[in-house]
């Protein structure tokens, strides 16, 4: 019998760091970067750059629930930008970096606007939670040339003094989650 996998999408900034997180997890499957949450079909990566398709930079996880939970999903989403910033993740600028979560269930949804109430409860970065929680309408692969950017470009200087410095934070936090490699 195979395991049945289910899709999450999370935007949390520039997708090349998200990627080069997310796909090093024990039960992610696949990770693909897109647009996702906009009003234009099949955007590119320049129009969504604007910050006029109202699309979000996003992560499609694909992720077996029988080896990662939602749950576990959301800690490290969470735990990996600033969730308490409007249309900002750094130096990235614009509604295209908003933090987001897209939905493919009303379980997800529910799961995650749970989440977020948890942390608002809590003291989570000493801020309100802004992430948009709604339902996923469609999901756009971005260009081939953006899909696992940090494997494919580890010695372009994004990729160093960017990428680099957040997975090897991201590595020490969630080392219990890493797949064996």
């Amino acid at each position: 019998m195979q395991n049945k996998t289910e899709v999450a999408v999370f935007g949390s900034g520039c997708f090349w760091c998200t990627e080069a997180e997310f796909e090093q997890l024990k039960g992610v499957v696949s990770v693909v970067s897109g647009y996702a949450g906009g009003n234009v079909a099949n955007p590119t990566y320049e129009q969504v750059s604007t910050g006029q398709t109202g699309h979000a930079e996003a992560l499609k996880v694909e992720y077996n629930p029988s080896e990662i939970s939602l749950e576990i999903l959301l800690n490290v989403f969470f735990a990996t930008h600033d969730a308490t910033t409007v249309n900002r993740q750094g130096n990235d600028i614009g509604p295209q970096y908003r933090s987001i979560i897209l939905c493919t269930t009303p379980g997800q949804k529910q799961t995650a606007e749970k989440f977020i109430a948890d942390l608002n409860a809590g003291d989570y970065k000493e801020a309100p939670v802004v992430t948009e929680v709604r339902e996923l309408h469609e999901f756009f692969p971005a260009e081939e040339y953006h899909q696992q950017y940090y494997r494919n470009n580890p010695n372009q200087g994004y990729c160093q003094f960017v990428i680099d410095p957040k997975v090897k934070k991201f590595r020490a936090k969630f080392a219990h989650l890493l797949k064996k490699i």
